[in-house]
C-alpha cells in the first residue's frame, strides 16, 4: 500500500497514480479507468465492464428479467398496485 496526497485541480480533487503502477497496470493519460467506491474506500481496475444501452451487461439482463416478469404478471401487479 502507497500513501497519497490529495490535491486540487481545477475542480476537481485528485490523486496521483505513483509511474510504477502506470507503467505496471499500462496506464497512461487518455485511458480509461473504472471507479468503485464505498462509504470508506476506493478502487480503480482498468477492467471495464461491456456496456449495452441500458449500461452494464448485468443491467441487460435485469431490463429483460423485468419485462419477461411484467409480461407474464403485468395485469396482477397493477391490480396490486391500484389496491389503494
Amino acid at each position: 500500500m502507497q500513501i497519497q496526497t490529495v490535491f486540487k485541480a481545477g475542480n476537481s480533487n485528485v490523486v496521483a497514480i505513483p509511474k510504477g503502477v502506470t507503467k505496471e497496470l499500462g496506464i497512461r493519460p487518455g485511458k480509461k479507468v473504472a471507479v468503485t467506491y464505498s462509504s470508506d474506500s476506493i478502487t480503480f481496475s482498468t477492467k471495464i465492464p461491456k456496456t449495452s444501452k441500458y449500461g452494464t451487461i448485468a443491467d441487460k439482463k435485469f431490463v429483460k428479467l423485468i419485462k419477461e416478469v411484467e409480461s407474464r404478471y403485468g395485469s396482477a401487479l397493477e391490480e396490486l398496485a391500484n389496491l389503494s
